[in-house]
């Protein structure tokens, strides 16, 4: 997808590390955000959320506020890292983003979790938290 970069989480890390005009979003449900847990510094806008599971319709404005408070002329160039589960709602995010004008939009390829090992659990194959990356939860 045009403008959207895949990136593993210790990529994404250094970027945030390295480029202070880049904004890490965690597109989580509430719950998962706070439950499951988050990276340190991860803004939460939800793309789906409870209680009627229908994409945030104002997921666009909230992500442009974000950018906007980084200091660069112009927001919309400013890196957005998307973060969720296991890497599949950030692409439909992505796409959002940048059909709304965004042109720095990074996936993180493996989410905060990961995908599901053969027992049916996260964070053993992969994902932000299997990393050691800092993260927190409530």
């Amino acid at each position: 997808m045009k403008n959207v970069i895949s990136m593993s989480p210790k990529k994404a890390y250094e970027l945030l590390q390295s480029d202070a005009t880049a904004n890490l979003i965690d597109i989580r449900s509430s719950m998962e955000f706070l439950f499951v847990g988050h990276p340190v510094g991860a803004i939460h806008i939800a793309w789906i959320d409870d209680p009627d599971w229908s994409i945030n319709p104002n997921f666009v404005d909230e992500a442009t506020q974000v950018a906007s408070k980084k200091g660069s002329d112009n927001p919309l160039h400013n890196p957005l890292i998307l973060i969720c589960r296991s890497g599949v709602r950030t692409l439909q995010a992505a796409k959002v983003l940048v059909d709304a004008g965004f042109t720095h939009i990074i996936h993180v390829d493996e989410g905060f979790e990961g995908d599901r090992d053969e027992n049916f659990q996260r964070s053993t194959l992969g994902g932000w938290r299997f990393h050691g990356l800092p993260w927190e939860q409530c």
